[in-house]
């Protein structure tokens, strides 16, 4: 994989990984700027520009563009996160130039005041209403709202029905302005497709943009909430609980990110770790049981997820404590840890197997503001954790005095034993689950 330097004006990254395998080329171009940068008031204006965007580039309606990419043997999606916005595709190389073409129609000439705004607005909506069916996604957006109060991680990246109904063709144009430039672009090629070619593509792209400041979001770590506090979401008529417990995790290149990447490992990260031991096969509270650590551009969460019965969820709230609590005082030991080091070692092939997945950690370093090849020493950084740091992570890191725990069920009959269940409880609350600020 080869980082191409900056660009002649205009200056755009460019991350190629060349494979002559099959005749395609896997295409992203992503915006350094994400849903982190939406004002408040207008929460999922980044998603909703850039899916604006790719529908109407060159002033061309939906299915007109559908058809061109259906043509061109391609295909293009749109992914959103806190940190980012990317077009993501992939084509026969014949048909690269043209497809090269459709994108920068899709950066630099969308039609952002159309028609299709309020069509899109009316789908994004009903998307919103339909995601309340999904428990786990309604206790996760729910753990994220109070784990960053007042914090755009605590936004949801799709925004809410009350900010997309704030949203005006005049704020998407803003966003749209501000942050569709050519020094905030990054163009990662994958396939078919050599440095010349590439250089020559990401300058096509870019050649209708103007020019900008480098976005930065200037924003610090989300601070943390002392003690521990209790949310619990009621949603009717449930049997089975969604449970969301945890505290503020690492940064990726926080120095000891790693030693608690694998100490994790240890705890939840996989179906045989202690979690998924005590929680499902001995107990059987839960089928899955995992514990996570989330990366992004600053500080985020650790997180420990189950699914119990509603008349389980208070012992499963319980013992999860308890068993942080042992985690942390005894840590682990030397052979978890090395059977944790084996396995991330091992099962890393798997993130580099294909020249896409390659640029796309090229891709995530750059978005993410990671040093060039920092995924590239990603075994070399496992495999140099000793079992004093895994453990000295998990002291500093894992805060227990400043623990969130959602829990989604029927308030009625799981709240109660639930607050029983937490020990130094601080604060407790019920919310319903349609709550939209």
């Amino acid at each position: 994989m080869t980082a191409l330097e900056s660009l002649p004006p205009p200056a755009t990254q460019v991350l190629v990984e060349s494979s002559q395998a099959l005749p395609l080329i896997a295409v992203t171009v992503a915006l350094r700027a994400g849903a982190a940068a939406d004002p408040v008031e207008h929460a999922g204006c980044a998603r909703f520009a850039a899916r604006l965007m790719r529908r109407t580039a060159g002033g061309r309606d939906p299915f007109e563009l559908d058809t061109h990419i259906d043509q061109l043997g391609g295909a293009l999606g749109v992914e959103a996160s806190h940190s980012f916005v990317a077009f993501q595709g992939v084509v026969l190389s014949r048909s690269f130039p043209r497809f090269v073409e459709l994108l920068a129609d899709v950066l630099a000439r969308p039609d952002l005041t159309g028609d299709e705004f309020e069509r899109l607005r009316r789908e994004s909506e009903s998307e919103l209403v339909e995601a309340l069916d999904d428990d786990r996604t309604v206790a996760q957006r729910w753990f994220r709202r109070r784990l960053f109060p007042a914090d755009p991680y605590g936004r949801p990246v799709s925004g809410t029905l009350a900010s997309l109904a704030r949203l005006s063709q005049e704020s998407v144009t803003r966003f749209h302005r501000a942050q569709v430039a050519a020094e905030n672009v990054v163009v990662a090629l994958a396939g078919d497709v050599d440095e010349d070619r590439a250089r020559g593509a990401a300058e096509a792209l870019v050649a209708g943009l103007p020019r900008g400041e480098r976005f930065a979001d200037g924003l610090s770590d989300p601070p943390s909430r002392r003690g521990r506090h209790l949310v619990v979401v009621d949603k009717p008529d449930r049997t089975q609980t969604q449970i969301f417990l945890g505290c503020l995790g690492t940064r990726a290149d926080d120095p000891d990110h790693t030693a608690l990447l694998v100490a994790n490992s240890v705890f939840g990260g996989t179906f045989g770790a202690r979690l998924a031991r005590e929680i499902r096969v001995e107990r059987g509270w839960s089928y899955g049981a995992y514990s996570s650590l989330t990366v992004d551009r600053r500080r985020h969460a650790f997180s420990v997820w189950t699914f119990p019965r509603s008349e389980d969820a208070a012992a499963c709230v319980r013992h999860q404590i308890e068993m942080l609590q042992r985690w942390r005082e005894d840590g682990i030991t030397q052979e978890e840890l090395e059977r944790a080091q084996r396995y991330l070692i091992r099962s890393h092939v798997f993130a580099i197997d294909t020249p896409a997945k390659r640029v796309g950690l090229a891709l995530d370093e750059a978005l993410h503001g990671l040093s060039p090849g920092y995924y590239a020493r990603y075994r070399e950084r496992v495999r140099g954790v000793s079992r004093e740091e895994a453990n000295a992570a998990i002291r500093r890191r894992i805060d227990l005095d400043a623990l969130l725990v959602v829990v989604l069920g029927t308030a009625a009959v799981v709240g109660g034993p639930v607050r029983d269940a937490i020990e130094d409880l601080q604060s407790a609350e019920t919310v319903p689950f349609d709550d939209d600020p």
